[in-house]
């Protein structure tokens, strides 16, 4: 019997396993976990059952391909492809590297068979067989790897097939995005062409108009002379009937004289003309949701910073005038009670007083009426505002609060607590900030009652405007007509 001591099977451990060369690369930090089964066959043990093999996610995502490219339009049909010619690339570096790692498996395989055989000839008895029987789960997991590299080899030639047809319709797709493309761009230029054509045509109806109305104004003026004429040498009862005639001459006079204004100054906006003597401009976009702003536009104009402004409502261009209270900045952002209305701003510097009007009444804001017809089927109608003033002074915080507009009464609270709230009254007052920049078209002021007012932003232009239109029409509901400063005696006429 042989008796084997401690410090004796760890120098003979130590002898029969010979180093491992530095070459070798292991493709995990840990050996693989394998099992005897049936018939002496080596079985690794899979730790994800669920997951699939290369080649079934690869025909997998090339069936959902198949099945999107009818539904795709051209461009990302092309992108699709691109990532999966690129996904069959990975692939293909993926089967590289496992050839790699099979190669390494053989050489570790080799080194493990050959020290266990070296084993084999150093030890007798049990030891001896348990080397033997690790000899042939090397010698069988030798054979299980060489299946798995006809395997993969298939796997490989499969993975390259589809690579190319990946590619080939990549190509193709590239070939459809350039018709595409060039269809387009003949689309471009023919629409292109199309709007040359519109505004041509325009500027030549806008110069006919021009010259038509003065002809009719002068034809217009023939006639007034000619009906003084009559007026003279006529008896007084065919007088009275030509002063009926003469008064419905000046109306249509009148009329005309406005249309070919108007159609004047859109045509100098158009073309870029300017005047010389006019030392200010109005800029900015005369509708609701935009903003006023003087500017001036030579180099004489006295500073706006040493002049006094004022802003006013005209019923119609040379109507009489009513002056917005509280508008004096150089900014004024229209709100709804300004719609079908023309502005008007007098700048005055010392004795000397000028005049910008816009060329036309605000116009309303696009799809604005039906906006608001949709909140007031709704329950609760609210907006997320930031308080800007309180009481005239700034108010620090920028914390969101809540504005609710209901049918008796306006509330404002932050979370669940109330800032104010009030019913409708004569006291209250609603209105576009009158001043205060770019953002004022976002802004507006609430007087809750007197003594206490706010300055609200809200996040959108058209969410300000909706919030007056409404307040306002369930005001009125409640027999109060809710304005902003000075601006009930307008409303009452």
């Amino acid at each position: 019997m042989t008796r084997v001591t401690r410090d004796f099977g760890d120098t003979m451990q130590r002898d029969a396993v010979p180093p491992v060369s530095a070459d070798v690369i292991f493709p995990s930090s840990r050996f693989p976990n394998y099992k005897i089964g049936a018939n002496n066959q080596i079985v690794e043990v899979k730790e994800d059952s669920t997951a699939l093999t290369m080649k079934e996610v690869v025909a997998r995502e090339t069936a959902q391909l198949l099945e999107q490219q009818k539904r795709l339009s051209v461009r990302d049909l092309a992108s699709k492809f691109e990532k999966g010619l690129a996904a069959a690339a990975k692939l293909s570096d993926e089967a590289r590297l496992k050839d790699a790692a099979s190669l390494e498996k053989h050489v570790l395989l080799k080194k493990l068979r050959d020290a266990l055989e070296d084993l084999r000839g150093r030890v007798a008895g049990k030891n001896k067989d348990d080397v033997e029987e690790a000899i042939a789960m090397v010698e069988a997991l030798a054979v299980q790897l060489s299946q798995r590299e006809g395997e993969l080899i298939q796997e490989k030639t499969e993975v390259k097939k589809l690579a190319t047809f990946l590619k080939q319709a990549s190509e193709d797709a590239k070939k459809l995005v350039e018709e595409e493309r060039a269809y387009a761009r003949a689309e471009i230029e023919n629409a292109r062409a199309a709007v040359q054509r519109v505004e041509e045509a325009l500027q030549e109806y806008e110069r006919m108009s021009g010259a038509s109305g003065k002809q009719d104004m002068e034809e217009l003026m023939k006639e007034v002379q000619e009906a003084r004429r009559i007026k003279m040498l006529h008896q007084p009862s065919k007088v009275m009937d030509m002063e009926h005639e003469l008064q419905a001459l000046r109306v249509q006079l009148a009329e005309k004289a406005k249309y070919s204004v108007q159609l004047q100054k859109e045509l100098a906006r158009k073309m870029g003309e300017e005047t010389v003597s006019q030392l200010y401009e109005l800029d900015g976009t005369e509708a609701l949701g935009s903003f006023l702003q003087i500017q001036p536009c030579s180099l004489a104009s006295p500073e706006l910073s040493e002049c006094s402004i004022q802003w006013f409502r005209l019923a119609c261009e040379g109507g009489k005038k009513e002056p917005i209270s509280g508008a004096t900045k150089l900014v004024y952002a229209p709100e709804p009670f300004d719609v079908g209305r023309v502005l008007q701003a007098e700048i005055t510097y010392g004795d000397q007083i000028t005049s910008v009007t816009t060329a036309s009444a605000i116009d309303p804001a696009a799809g604005l009426g039906n906006y608001v017809e949709a909140l007031v089927r709704r329950h609760d109608i609210e907006f997320n505002v930031v308080v800007v003033q309180m009481n005239g002074t700034d108010h620090t915080s920028e914390s969101i609060h809540v504005l609710h507009i209901g049918r008796m009464r306006m509330k404002l609270r932050k979370g669940k607590t109330s800032v104010a709230k009030e019913y409708y009254s004569a006291s209250m007052q609603l209105c576009g900030v009158r001043g205060g920049g770019n953002a004022a078209a976002q802004a507006a002021f609430w007087q809750v009652k007197t003594g206490l007012s706010f300055v609200l932003a809200f996040e959108t232009e058209r969410e300000r405007n909706a919030a007056i239109m409404l307040a306002r029409r369930f005001a009125y509901d409640c027999n109060i007509m809710l304005a902003g400063p000075d601006d009930r005696a307008a409303l009452g006429s």
